[in-house]
């Protein structure tokens, strides 16, 4: 059975209820194994056995977030070469742009040569001061739609084959 991995990390909410609704659609998919994780938590072995990944993080300073970089620290040499080919898609919860934290992204899985299936989907808050930085996150349910179809975009075309 493939093995989706989600991999996340949030400090206000927002990101982990994007993991969490992606989670949740690729859920719908029975032939695929679904692990969601937050950052601190996965590791390299969680990397190697899994068949596709969702990256989701917030955008911190225009950049991903301190955890998530600290994940993909300690499973890059690990998984270095052992991976190639292995579909992934991103998340970003960003407070106005996520287009850097998108590339961050793109580039290290362009070291692992993983196969992107979709634009990196970023969540806009347009949270700009320090208090909307800070508050905890509220994503639209049409956001989180967005997210859950993306999880069983992923999930299906593990299922069948196609990645």
């Amino acid at each position: 059975m493939p093995t989706l991995l989600i991999v996340h990390h949030s400090q206000t909410g927002g990101t982990r209820q994007m993991a969490e609704a992606a989670a949740a659609g690729a859920a719908t998919e029975a032939a695929v194994r679904v692990r969601l994780l937050h950052a601190a938590q996965a590791g390299p072995a969680d990397v190697l056995d899994a068949d596709g990944y969702i990256f989701a993080t917030p955008e911190n300073l225009a950049a991903i977030s301190g955890l998530l970089k600290d994940f993909f620290d300690r499973c890059y040499y690990p998984a270095l070469g052992r991976i190639a080919g292995r579909p992934y898609a991103a998340m970003i919860c960003a407070g106005s742009d996520g287009s850097n934290a998108a590339r961050q992204i793109e580039r290290i899985a362009t070291g692992w040569r993983l196969k992107a299936v979709a634009e990196a989907l970023i969540v806009c808050t347009h949270a700009q001061s320090t208090e909307a930085i800070l508050a905890p996150k509220h994503i639209a349910a049409a956001e989180l739609a967005r997210c859950n179809e993306l999880g069983a975009a992923l999930a299906t075309g593990l299922a069948l084959g196609v990645f």
